[in-house]
């Protein structure tokens, strides 16, 4: 199986907007390592059998999409609601062309009926096969369900992100968490056994709504997955720096990063 981070920043990216020069704000990140240019987090996920499921549709998801030669998906799940996460559901019209359908969209119950919200009219009849709107059709899970998604079985879990739950993902030997604050014991129990885990990392210090280095560290002694590979990184993270002080078997993503995960 292939995931691919299609991008690895959080709700600002790195750089941020703004900077002396009007140029960014990179905080802490090198401006001269591109592997510290990181757009809002998103992961493909394909092979082993399965078809392209795309988790989350943020709003660079055309640059990422053009940026790591995706021609297509089959599929999409929704961790969450937040703006950074849900905010390119206009590209899904193409993505409709393509795949010549409307795209199954999975999601817990609020995360629906925010997007139906803001995106009420990719929920009506579709308008294929020309789609000039895109057009799910939702499917909603509860965390803890398993469900076929492009093909792939996923197995959901529960993470408390302070301000809402967020879905995490399990396929197989991979586990993907973004935007959570705590593990909840049940999920922490269906995070063994792991070749490679995917999960957001926000900053150094502690922050209320969002893992910090010493949180995720923590996890990964008590977890032991093969590979950790650090996601949803503010402008604190600075990539040449976690490079050079992160344990064996943790290191940080960056935007086009490709991980073949031991199946």
């Amino acid at each position: 199986m292939q995931v691919t981070i299609l991008g690895c920043g959080g709700s600002g990216g790195v750089p941020q907007i703004g900077g002396e020069d009007g140029r960014g704000w990179w905080g802490a990140c090198d401006p001269e390592n591109p592997l510290n240019h990181r757009t809002r987090s998103s992961i493909l996920i394909e092979g082993n059998g399965g078809g392209r499921l795309l988790v989350d549709t943020g709003p660079d998801l055309r640059t990422q999409l053009l940026a790591c030669g995706v021609p297509g998906v089959d599929a999409i799940v929704y961790t969450h609601d937040h703006a950074d996460h849900i905010m390119g559901m206009d590209e899904v019209r193409l993505l409709n062309r393509i795949a010549g359908r409307p795209l199954e969209a999975f999601g817990m119950e609020r995360t629906l009926a925010i997007l139906r919200q803001r995106f009420d009219y990719a929920f009506l009849p579709s308008t294929g096969p020309i789609f000039f709107r895109p057009a799910v059709d939702p499917v909603r899970l509860q965390a803890g369900d398993a469900a076929l998604m492009a093909g792939h079985e996923v197995q959901t879990f529960r993470q408390d992100h302070a301000v809402m739950d967020t879905l995490g993902l399990r396929i197989g030997n991979f586990a993907y968490s973004t935007d959570l604050v705590h593990l909840p014991e049940e999920s922490l129990a269906r995070l063994h056994g792991l070749d490679t885990w995917v999960v957001g990392c926000f900053q150094r210090r502690p922050h209320k709504v969002h893992a910090n280095l010493d949180q995720v560290l923590d996890w990964v002694a008590r977890l032991r997955p093969r590979r950790t590979v650090l996601t949803h990184m503010s402008p604190d993270l600075d990539h040449g720096w976690l490079r050079g002080n992160l344990p064996p078997g943790v290191e940080p993503g960056h935007d086009g990063m490709r991980i073949e995960v031991h199946c």
